[in-house]
C-alpha cells in the first residue's frame, strides 16, 4: 500500500504542524488545559481537530481503494484531493473563524474525495 502510505505520511505531517501551532500558542499564553477564553488558541485547536476528524476516514477509504486494486491514478487523485482539501481548509480556518474561500473549497474537496471513494468502493462491490 505504497500510495496510501505516502498520503498517510503527508497527512501525519500536516496534523503535527497543526498540533505544533496549538502547542506554541499554549506555551506563549501559559494555558495548560482548555482555551482559557483565548480565541486564537480555540481556532488553532479547532483547525487541528478538524484535520484529525476527517483524515482517518479518508485514509481508510484510500487504503481500501488501493487494496481493491483501483488504478493508481484514481488512488493518487483521491489522495491528493483529500490532502489538498484538508490543507486548504486548515489555511482558511487559520485566517478567520468565518467563511473563507480556502475553507469552503477545502471542505468541498474533502467531501468530494470521501464521497467519491465511498461510491467507487460500493460500485466495485456490485
Amino acid at each position: 500500500m505504497q500510495i496510501t502510505s505516502l498520503y498517510a505520511a503527508l497527512g501525519a505531517l500536516l496534523v503535527i504542524a497543526l498540533a505544533s501551532r496549538v502547542m506554541l500558542r499554549r506555551h506563549s499564553g501559559r494555558i495548560g488545559i482548555g482555551d482559557a477564553g483565548d480565541s486564537e488558541l480555540l481556532r488553532r485547536i479547532r483547525v487541528h481537530a478538524n484535520a484529525v476528524e476527517y483524515l482517518p476516514l479518508g485514509l481508510i477509504l484510500l487504503g481500501l481503494l488501493e487494496w481493491n486494486q483501483f488504478a493508481p491514478v484514481y488512488v493518487h487523485a483521491c489522495g491528493a484531493t483529500l490532502l489538498g482539501g484538508r490543507l486548504l481548509h486548515a489555511i482558511g480556518m487559520s485566517r478567520s473563524s468565518g467563511a473563507t474561500p480556502e475553507r469552503m473549497l477545502g471542505m468541498v474537496l474533502t467531501l468530494l474525495a470521501v464521497v467519491g471513494m465511498a461510491v467507487l468502493l460500493i460500485w466495485k462491490q456490485l
